[in-house]
């Protein structure tokens, strides 16, 4: 199980960590912001870009998380391995 995740999270990593992730996220920003006057700035209209924020937040915290435990516990060993 913690393989299958470990590859999840890097493959989810290498994904959104990329330049046309990136743009996607701008664009999407972009759209949001461009359709606000086509809603009237209602407030359904920013609980759309606030709950997907917010659901994608919390998903990547567990992804950032585990990455970097990982990254750790491999310096970590490194580590050990050079002063024994």
């Amino acid at each position: 199980m913690d393989k299958l995740f470990a590859k999840f999270a890097n493959a989810t990593a290498k994904i959104t960590g990329s330049p046309p992730a990136f743009l996607i996220c701008v664009l999407m920003v972009l759209v949001w912001a461009a359709s606000g006057p086509l809603f009237k700035f209602s407030e359904t209209w920013q609980l759309v870009i606030n709950t997907g924020t917010t659901i994608i937040t919390f998903l990547m915290v567990s992804l950032i998380q585990n990455i970097q435990n990982r990254d750790g516990t491999a310096v970590q060993t490194k580590l050990d391995e050079l002063i024994l």
